[in-house]
């Protein structure tokens, strides 16, 4: 009797997995799954830094496909999966 009410009420499903808080902070994905991140070494030292260098790092970027692959590993339920 008990394992019919637990498929009636559901409680027989696989636990959901969870998003990692610090990826869904710092990642969002594009419409065809690629995985967009902002700019790394822009946090301090700008004075050393080239104004070309300081102006390609504006904004966000598209991550690599080695990288990418592991922000989709901790965000399962965001973008597109291959």
């Amino acid at each position: 009797m008990a394992v019919f009410y637990n498929v009636l009420k559901g409680l027989n499903k696989m636990p959901k997995m969870k998003t990692k808080s610090s990826a869904k902070k710092r990642f969002r994905f594009t419409a065809s799954g690629k995985v967009k991140a902002g700019a790394a070494g822009k946090r301090h030292g700008m004075i050393k830094r080239t104004n070309k260098q300081i102006r390609n790092q504006r904004g966000t970027m598209v991550l690599a496909p080695g990288d990418a692959g592991l922000v989709k590993i901790h965000m399962p339920y965001a973008g597109k999966h291959s």
